[in-house]
């Protein structure tokens, strides 16, 4: 799949270029950053200020030659964030919405059954949308997107209306439905854990431009820029200065840290992820770089995780007087939270990166 899209905005000009022949891609960005507007331009919805769409070989869209194929020749399925159900249709009819006209009525019965015993929804042919739950909509949604066994399926952020528990279902169906599916998957998310769980591939955007595309390893480990980092959940940056090659001062956080790499001229900013940053104990006397005595400012918490707020080097004068944030597990919390102030808190040069 080949895209090479611009389209002017009122706030931007989106311009998205990328060449894709893996399963799923995962889209990222924050709101406003031309995800959907990337799938509706892909599906036909929208139409690009310029530009090309080429699919399997196939020129759904080329600005220069005229081309712009109509949505129902694309051959696309697209899972819309509402699921977009026809709420005067059955289950069934739904689901046979997106079949070909020229099937016969048997044709259609089969692949329809097909699908309902593929979304465990055997006898619900005959129901409506409003009796199903939303789990159960969004099933039928994504059974309408792949009746067709459709060459891409568009996928617009189809767990931002479920809770938790619902979301963590839909997406094992969603991984195990893509993992026999043999068409190519567009994922858009702001979820990082969910794009990295499902795609093999991410691309970054922000504000209508590229900012990174790679494997998803490549990606969160090695951040092409800052925009990447943020995006991709980093939550601790100081800009720097250069001492010697593999030597530099973090001015946000008053220290000078060993790196595993040359600092380069458009290295600007030093990073690292909460999860990896270390403590060590202060009865153990460890011969580590990037070891500092570091106070903890407060405290924030979910189910399972403790997120630090730290100060190096000096005991803090006010709740938002901190350096860095860690993350640690609560079990690990209750052994940290044991050692005597200031802790030793070490950043592994193998986990810090310059963007």
């Amino acid at each position: 799949m080949l895209i090479n899209i611009q389209k002017k905005l009122p706030s931007y000009t989106l311009n998205v270029a990328f060449d894709f022949k893996e399963k799923a891609l995962g889209i990222l960005g924050g709101s406003g950053s031309g995800k959907t507007m990337t799938l509706r331009c892909i599906a036909g919805i929208e139409t690009p200020t310029s530009g090309t769409i080429i699919l399997k070989n196939r020129v759904l869209y080329d600005s220069q030659k005229g081309i712009n194929l109509p949505i129902r020749d694309r051959h696309i399925g697209f899972l819309f964030q509402n699921y977009a159900l026809f709420p005067h249709l059955t289950v069934a009819q739904n689901i046979a919405f997106g079949l070909p006209k020229r099937l016969t009525a048997l044709q259609i019965k089969q692949k329809v059954s097909q699908q309902l015993h593929s979304i465990e929804l055997q006898g619900f042919g005959d129901r409506y949308p409003h009796q199903l739950s939303g789990g159960q909509q969004q099933r039928v949604a994504l059974a309408r997107a792949l009746v067709s066994q459709p060459d891409i399926l568009l996928l617009d952020e189809p767990f931002s209306a479920l809770d938790t528990h619902l979301r963590s279902q839909m997406e094992r169906e969603l991984i195990s439905v893509l993992s026999t599916y043999k068409g190519i998957t567009l994922f858009v998310t702001h979820n990082i854990d969910e794009a990295y769980r499902i795609c093999q591939s991410l691309l970054i955007l922000d504000q209508g431009q590229v900012m990174s595309y790679d494997e998803k390893s490549e990606v969160l480990n090695c951040p092409a820029n800052l925009e990447t980092a943020k995006l991709t959940g980093c939550r601790n940056f100081s800009q720097i200065q250069a001492i010697a090659p593999n030597l530099i001062k973090a001015l946000d956080w008053e220290c000078q840290l060993q790196i595993n790499y040359t600092s380069s001229n458009f290295s600007t900013h030093v990073g690292i992820r909460a999860h990896h940053i270390t403590f060590l104990e202060n009865s153990i006397n460890h011969d580590l770089p990037n070891t500092f005595p570091c106070w903890l400012v407060r405290t924030t918490e979910t189910p399972h995780r403790m997120t630090l707020y730290l100060k190096l080097n000096s005991p803090p004068n006010h709740d938002w007087d901190y350096h860095l944030q860690a993350e640690v597990f609560k079990e690990k919390w209750l052994v940290i939270n044991q050692y005597s102030l200031p802790w030793r808190l070490h950043l592994d040069p193998s986990q810090l990166f310059l963007v």
